[in-house]
């Protein structure tokens, strides 16, 4: 289906337009990020506010590197079912894609993209898990409502990015600005404490062992599936 041919004037407009272009992720992230910023501009000058504060305070490497050995995790997916990285490992690689929530639409945008891949990536015999903080009462109907056919793991208190050294607080403005937008992490994550995940790809051999890993202090930049499935194919 070719995108509407429309500029679109409100958030979901640009959000579904986006979404519908037969283009790549990143293609899809800067179409989406262009128009978001025109139709809220506060937003977009807090989140480059953010990104720089970011990019000042973790200066150097940011998470665990190629060749590091991938730290064991043991979280809840939707349904309660709590799944290891050794039991993932056990099938073979595996693709941890640390995400900021549900509710953002570039996860949103990416995870939409893994899932048309996600035939590719099982065919090299990965598996596919995202992490992100919400619990499992919103991420369940969002799996389901999104028709993703990987599990979505639910990192409680932030624990496991914790551990890989990828949590910030968002700032008293991103802050104001997303209790204005609705997007409510307090309930989303059953934590008032304002802290999200960067987002983040890693690729693990069935040794546990990094291969690939792509970190985004901007958020608004993801790691492409086709860099995934390359760098799984070169496992």
């Amino acid at each position: 289906m070719p995108p509407p041919q429309r500029i679109p004037e409100t958030l979901a407009q640009a959000f579904s337009d986006a979404q519908l272009l037969d283009a790549s992720l990143s293609r899809r992230l800067m179409n989406y990020r262009h128009h978001s910023a025109r139709l809220r501009p506060d937003v977009a000058s807090a989140y480059d506010a953010l990104v720089a504060r970011l990019e000042v305070l973790e200066q150097g490497a940011v998470g665990p590197q190629v060749g590091d050995p991938m730290p064991e995790f043991a979280l809840p997916d939707e349904n309660g079912t709590i799944v290891t990285l050794s039991s993932l490992l056990q099938a073979g690689p595996a693709v941890i894609s640390i995400n900021r929530g549900h509710w953002c639409p570039y996860c949103r945008l990416e995870l939409h993209a893994l899932a048309a891949q996600f035939g590719g990536i099982r065919r090299s015999g990965a598996r596919l898990v995202s992490i992100m903080p919400d619990v499992a009462e919103f991420t369940r109907r969002f799996r389901a409502e999104q028709g993703l056919p990987f599990p979505i793991l639910s990192d409680v208190d932030l624990g496991y990015s914790l551990l890989l050294g990828l949590v910030f607080w968002v700032g008293p403005e991103v802050r104001r600005l997303y209790e204005e937008l609705g997007v409510d992490l307090a309930s989303f994550q059953r934590n008032a404490s304002y802290f999200l995940p960067i987002a983040a790809k890693f690729i693990v051999d069935i040794h546990g062992t990094i291969r690939a890993r792509e970190v985004n202090v901007e958020f608004r930049q993801r790691m492409d599936p086709a860099a995934i499935l390359a760098a799984l194919r070169a496992l």
